[in-house]
């Protein structure tokens, strides 16, 4: 168990050495945050709208309650309520994820690079030409996209269950989630290593617990609005780390050998002037 822990705060520091990036290069890392302030902005109007629509569907999904005690149709229709907020919003940091990367495609890109510039071992992704690299990225947005539908309907089942169901809802949420964001952000280092979504897979299965301590820091700062925006290009630097780090690549900078002193003089000879 102690060893499971210490993996999940190292995946977790992963994740948060990437702040520090803001200093290094703060022009980039700001480039990196606009296409987030877009669909962040967007995504957080559609989950305020959605709010407010959740109490009406849990009404329309529970007409046989219409006959019960008020009590009980009202605590079964504010669970319901509960399961599909919770899941309304699993899907929308997953989906927001994903749509903020493809929109902010070549900053990322750049921001992964950069990464292996400074660590060392400079990697660019195979050049696919044009229609190879839009058939691919609306392949991996196809999976993706797929992986944060079936998270939010697992989210919302499990928030169904009374009591306890939101509480669960939120925790496999966080769980299932940081998964799926870790297979997300992992991409731009994958793909300039020449790996699959599939290699991608196996490469984060190898340190479950680490991969898992850097998706739940992930999904939990882009639940949170504003700092979604600072923490996105933040996780590709973190992502970055992380692929190095399972590959054991170094994840820190190469430290410059010191400048050797010059030879001393020889001693001058006896008598010598």
């Amino acid at each position: 168990m102690r060893h499971r822990i210490s993996e999940l705060f190292a995946g977790a520091g992963l994740f948060l050495r990437g702040f520090g990036t803001w200093a290094k290069s703060p022009g980039l890392m700001a480039m990196g945050a606009v296409p987030a302030l877009i669909v962040g902005t967007l995504m957080l109007a559609l989950v305020i709208i959605l709010s407010f629509q959740v109490g009406g569907w849990a009404a329309a999904l529970t007409p046989f309650a219409n006959g019960w005690d008020p009590v009980w149709a009202d605590l079964l229709r504010v669970a319901l309520s509960l399961g599909l907020l919770v899941g309304v919003i699993v899907l929308c940091v997953l989906t927001f994820a994903a749509v903020t990367l493809a929109v902010g495609d070549p900053f990322y890109e750049r921001i992964s690079r950069s990464v292996d510039q400074r660590l060392g071992g400079d990697h660019e992704a195979p050049e696919l030409g044009f229609w190879g690299s839009v058939r691919k990225g609306l392949r991996d947005a196809v999976v993706l996209i797929g992986m944060a539908i079936g998270t939010g309907l697992v989210v919302f089942v499990v928030g169904l269950i009374p009591l306890v169901g939101t509480a669960l809802g939120l925790t496999l949420g966080a769980i299932l989630g940081g998964r799926a964001l870790a297979r997300e952000l992992t991409g731009y280092a994958g793909d300039a290593r020449g790996l699959s979504l599939a290699d991608r897979r196996v490469l984060l299965r190898t340190r479950s617990w680490r991969t898992m301590g850097f998706g739940i820091v992930a999904y939990l700062l882009l639940l949170i609005p504003g700092v979604a925006v600072i923490a996105t290009p933040v996780a590709i630097v973190g992502a970055t780390l992380l692929v190095r780090d399972l590959r054991g690549e170094p994840t820190t900078a190469p430290t410059a050998a010191p400048t050797s002193a010059p030879p001393a003089a020889p001693p001058a000879a006896p008598g010598t002037p």
